[in-house]
């Protein structure tokens, strides 16, 4: 039997008018119903007037940039967001990825792109709880990992070096927790971005950024990384550095009180 058809209702949140009518239109065509908005006020108004299905959000957006409207909207219920930039920085799209938007496209882009990532988000949204959660869950229970110096505590999520605490994002922590787990093997970015963001399909500059910015908090020396080695044409290897016997473990925590 043919499956249901993926459409719902989608909100475009665009300030530039050619921008929006453009992808409402493809949407539609698609067989979506759209609403529009051109401000994150009026993003907020339509959303609580009829919540959508998914909402296709612009990072710059006058007065209340989409940043402030996605995490308004995440205070609200839960919604798939893809966001709309021009910024040619990724740590800003990351930024957005961390606060919740599922996807991001950077303008220009093909519309039949976007309609393709909208409707990829939404059915991993409708087969099942959101393929995102699933590998936090799996990296917040077991062992405390101590390697190199660091030691994480997944339950507590909490990750330390030398004794200092790391101020680490969640996807940070749970991208450190995995190499951890798996130190000598070589990962693509493919691997990283299935097993510890969830997904099948994104942009794989994610990752390459995460590495980074894990990089410059637990390297002595991010330009000479020692810790997560590039391995080129492949993807990444975390090598711990020759320890004593015992010193590299994984152990159950003390959790007396």
């Amino acid at each position: 039997m043919q499956q249901t058809p993926l459409p719902g209702r989608v909100l475009v949140v665009d300030d530039d008018p050619t921008v929006a009518e453009v992808v409402a239109g493809y949407l539609t065509r698609a067989g979506f119903a759209v609403d529009r908005a051109a401000d994150g006020p009026g993003a907020l108004a339509r959303a609580d007037a009829q919540w959508p299905d998914l909402v296709v959000l612009d990072l710059m957006l006058p007065g209340m940039d989409g940043l402030d409207v996605c995490r308004a909207l995440r205070g609200k219920g839960p919604v798939p967001v893809i966001m709309l930039t021009a910024r040619g920085d990724e740590d800003d799209r990351i930024l957005g990825l961390e606060i919740g938007a599922d996807d991001y496209v950077t303008k220009p882009f093909s519309p039949r792109e976007l309609v393709l990532r909208v409707e990829s988000v939404l059915r991993r949204g409708r087969t099942g709880p959101r393929a995102s959660a699933a590998p936090a869950a799996r990296l917040a229970t077991g062992a405390l990992l101590s390697r190199a110096g660091i030691t994480l505590d997944p339950m507590a999520r909490r990750a330390t070096k030398g004794g200092r605490e790391l101020a680490l994002t969640l996807r940070e922590f749970d991208l450190l927790a995995f190499l951890l787990r798996h130190p000598g093997l070589a990962c693509t970015r493919e691997e990283l971005m299935r097993d510890v963001w969830g997904w099948d399909f994104g942009d794989l500059s994610t990752v390459t950024v995460h590495v980074r910015r894990l990089r410059g908090k637990i390297e002595d020396d991010p330009a000479a990384p020692r810790l997560i080695q590039t391995v080129w044409g492949v993807g990444y290897r975390f090598d711990a550095p020759d320890a004593p016997a015992g010193a590299d473990r994984a152990e159950e925590p003390d959790r007396r009180a």
